[in-house]
């Protein structure tokens, strides 16, 4: 069965193995009245479209296996078992029997988590029906210790489960619903697990001796492989409900075939293909997405004597005297073609194809168009393997050429589910537009993931990059000055992000100088006359904050737009600390310039070496806050591994306690240590080799290409890094224990890349900034206007025929290397540095006009319009 329904615009589509009628409205829906109250109460605006389709089999309690764009929302099935387990009678078979009603299998303690919180939510309607969730470790007691007795529901995941089954047998002797959330989830990254449980589950219910009533629900977003012997094996004939087109297909049968040929062969393939097809009587479609290429294929078929049809938006034919001309040739005996515009895909309405040719490469969602085309022709069995070439119905043929690239990647995961054979230059195809892709992220934050654990478990989705960007993560860089010695450094973490990510500050002995910058602030800020409150709130500016006698140095990460009153709400970045915070803008206080010269001493601080058990891709909360109690604001030792920008990896990160009297540090407990003793986490012996790994890959750009790569980039990357809510502090190549850092007076430990610049002049240093800069003159100077907040330690160095400027603003490293059109007087040219700017006076040796400032065109100098005076006959000036 299938169903086309038009929801508002979008039309939906349905794949049925059984008739469903639907529910319109939530009044229709099978479920109890008070849980439609609650549903009701909370705002539900369903059912959607596949929950109209679902719920009706779930609530009648037969096996169900969904698989929608949908499946991840618990609320697909929890109404209907809710309404299910409120039936009392059904479950009072064995009232004093020990187990559970029903269990739902997670794939991960945050997806168990949500749907425990759903499940107290709208359990409120069902008495006696409480839900716990179980999160086990790997400690064995814990397992014992757990306590069942009285909940009807158990949301848990795998591996868990099997633990808790390892001391109590009995779980699932009782068991009447088990429900396997995000489905395809489960098999790909615990296949043997729930094949475990499920054998558990097939034991306990043939030694069930009141044979209780027994219902399994599977739902998610894609088909897989092994949800077919679920279904022979496990399931008692289950309804089947697919909304989504490419999946329909797969478990349909129909068969991928990718065809590999040149743009220019395209029509000789496609006629190879027809004499075959026609042979077996299909009934194809040519599916193109131009209006030229049906006219052209139409032609071409008509030239090799096979009798075809063709339809696009200009054809002056109507839709239906195409599709009964069609189909009175397929059901006369003639071979049925008919060539087809994608636009007309929709307003034909074809289901009944056996075959369908993709002359161009189509876009997932006209793929999926194409594949509907077909849908009479799925298989709606159950297939066995063995047998599946037997019952296979339809057919997809795709002509791939050297210009089928842009949708390769969408197309490729799709065939490679439907078991087609993939030729080498799909994947070739494939893997020139993921690399596409990832530059396209090269201004982004580098993936917390990577940094985090050395992995990122989707790359294509992840919106971060997961490649080294050198004007990013080498533009503020550690100060030497914090790390004394990688083998022992001082760290007090001040914001724990989650177990194993800190921001805090290295502190550096004996004497340590933000110590010495907060004690100057607070004094200073003690004296009212020195709390002057600033009226103009700017992005990126530094700022003082006073909470209670402490003074923070904070910067503004955002500003809203202000109200009538002129005071707003802002969001700032403790820049010593590492967290962020909104306060009103009347709060923030004017920061002399003498607080602002010590860069930013908040560092991120990641523990190697440990990940969170079973395979999963966070830490529970359970680890974070039991690390949170124990380390913050706490003094640690640590010895640092790898360093790249602000962040540095540490390995071990023990907490220490200082006996004053025997001028002693004491070892109390090592992070590492203390995580594992949760049974939550597990060792990571891949973390900093896989780190170091990704900072070998670092391009080193010769000298001639550097100015170049980052006129480029520079733009984009200041941008993103004057923004600190999206830090991106990476990491930098080092073997046994180096680590790298840049700051006003050098470096700590030198890289590989580090020591062939290290005599490289001050313009080529890839990890400094480009400042903005605007420039107007008159016929005796040249004013250059370097924009630049506070600048310190700057310096600006005039030739002939160039000039030189560099300085540090706000902890990163700024340089501007200009090479003059024409000459200057060197000794008579001056710098004066403003509280915003530095103004740079070049008096020129030859009175009159220059066509343009420099030699070669620079993306950071502009002219600047406001103090321009153009005669009338004018020649146009190049802006740089």
């Amino acid at each position: 069965f299938q169903s086309f329904q038009n929801f508002g615009e979008e039309k939906n589509f349905v794949f049925l193995n059984k008739k469903i009628e639907p529910p319109s409205v939530l009044e229709e829906a099978p479920l109890s009245d008070g849980l439609k109250k609650e549903l009701a109460w909370n705002k539900f605006s369903g059912p959607t479209f596949t929950e109209s389709y679902c719920w009706p089999a779930v609530a009648q309690g037969y096996d169900v296996v969904v698989i929608s764009h949908q499946g991840k929302d618990p609320l697909l099935y929890i109404p209907p078992v809710l309404t299910l387990l409120q039936l009392e009678s059904d479950y009072q078979a064995s009232p004093n029997m020990s187990g559970v009603l029903a269990l739902v299998l997670c794939p991960g303690w945050k997806k168990a988590q949500l749907v425990f919180d759903l499940l107290k939510t709208y359990g409120n309607s069902c008495r006696h029906l409480r839900p716990v969730l179980i999160i086990l470790g790997q400690n064995k007691e814990a397992a014992s210790q757990v306590e069942i007795q009285g909940y009807a529901v158990v949301v848990t995941t795998p591996h868990s489960l099997l633990r808790l089954l390892e001391h109590n047998t009995w779980l699932l002797c009782r068991l009447c619903h088990l429900v396997l959330d995000e489905i395809d989830v489960l098999f790909s990254d615990t296949t043997e697990q729930v094949f475990t449980i499920l054998d558990c589950y097939k034991k306990a219910t043939a030694q069930s001796w009141r044979n209780p009533p027994c219902q399994i629900i599977a739902v998610g977003t894609q088909w897989n492989k092994h949800i077919t012997p679920l279904m022979k094996e496990i399931m008692n004939d289950p309804y089947i409900v697919i909304t989504v087109i490419e999946e329909a297909a797969i478990f349909g049968n129909v068969q991928q075939v990718v065809q590999p040929c040149m743009n220019s062969s395209r029509t000789a393939e496609l006629l190879k293909i027809l004499d075959f097809t026609q042979r077996n009587l299909q009934k194809v479609l040519v599916c193109t997405d131009s209006v030229t290429e049906v006219e052209m294929i139409h032609k071409a078929l008509k030239s090799n004597s096979v009798v075809s049809l063709k339809k696009h938006k200009e054809s002056k034919c109507n839709a239906k005297c195409v599709l009964e001309r069609w189909r009175k040739m397929h059901s006369s005996g003639t071979p049925a073609v008919l060539v087809l515009a994608d636009d007309c895909l929709q307003p034909l309405g074809i289901t009944d194809a056996t075959c369908v040719i993709h002359f161009s490469f189509p876009s997932p969602g006209v793929f999926r168009q194409r594949l509907q085309c077909m849908t009479d022709s799925f298989c709606t069995g159950i297939k066995d393997s063995a047998g599946d070439q037997e019952h296979t119905k339809a057919k997809s043929v795709i002509l791939l050429t050297e210009n089928s690239s842009c949708h390769a990647p969408g197309i490729l995961h799709c065939l490679k589910r439907a078991g087609a054979e993939i030729p080498e230059e799909l994947h070739d195809s494939a893997a020139r537009v993921l690399e596409s892709e990832e530059n396209e992220k090269f201004s982004r934050p580098l993936c917390a993931s990577l940094k985090t654990f050395g992995i990122c478990r989707n790359k294509r989705a992840c919106p971060d990059r997961h490649q080294v960007n050198l004007s990013i993560d080498t533009g503020q860089n550690i100060a030497d000055e914090m790390i004394e010695t990688p083998e022992r450094v001082t760290i007090v973490p001040l914001l724990v992000v989650h177990a194993t990510n800190y921001f805090g500050r290295i502190v550096r002995k004996p004497k340590d100088q933000y110590t010495v910058l907060a004690k100057e602030m607070n004094d200073y800020f003690k004296v009212p006359g020195h709390r002057i409150s600033v009226n103009t709130v700017e992005k990126s500016v530094f700022y003082g904050l006073r909470e209670g006698a402490i003074c923070h140095r904070v910067q503004v990460v955002e500003t809203p737009p202000k109200d009538e009153e002129n005071i707003c709400e802002v969001t700032i970045k403790y820049i010593d600390e590492g967290r962020t915070s909104q306060v009103k803008s009347d709060q923030l206080l004017h920061l002399p310039a003498k607080f602002q010269s010590l860069p930013p001493q908040a560092v991120e601080i990641i523990v190697c070496g440990v990940k969170p058990i079973d395979n999963e891709v966070a830490w529970n909360p359970k680890v974070t806050d039991h690390i949170t109690q124990k380390i913050k604001g706490k003094v640690h030792h640590a010895k640092v591994v790898h360093t790249l920008g602000q962040t540095v990896w540490v390995d071990p990160m023990v907490g220490v306690t200082n006996l004053s009297v025997i001028k002693a540090w004491i070892n109390e407990y090592n992070i590492r240590s203390e995580i594992l003793s949760t049974g939550l986490g597990t060792n990571n012996p891949e973390h900093v080799a896989e780190i170091q790994k990704l900072c070998a890959q670092m391009p080193v750009l010769d000298h001639a290409e550097n100015l170049e790569y980052f006129a480029k980039e520079d733009a984009a990357a200041l941008e993103e890094v004057s923004n600190p809510q999206d830090t991106s502090i990476e990491e930098n190549s080092a073997a046994s224990g180096n680590t790298s850092a840049t700051s006003p007076s050098g470096s700590l430990a030198k890289p590989q890349w580090f020591s062939a610049l290290e005599n490289t002049p001050l313009n080529e240093l890839y990890f400094s900034y480009h400042p903005q800069i605007k420039w107007f003159q008159d016929n005796v100077t040249v004013t250059l206007k370097v924009q630049i907040l506070r600048a310190a330690d700057s310096k600006c160095e005039f030739s002939k025929a160039k000039v030189v400027f560099s300085a540090y603003s706000e902890g990163r490293f700024y340089v501007a290397d200009l090479e003059l059109y024409q000459s200057i007087i060197a000794e008579k040219s001056t710098c004066v540095i403003k509280d915003r700017e530095a103004v740079i006076l070049l008096v020129k040796e030859k009175k009159g006009e220059w066509c343009k400032l420099l030699k070669n065109k620079n993306v950071h100098v502009s002219l600047d319009f406001e103090h321009w005076e153009e005669s009338e006959d004018e020649k146009p000036f190049t802006v740089g």
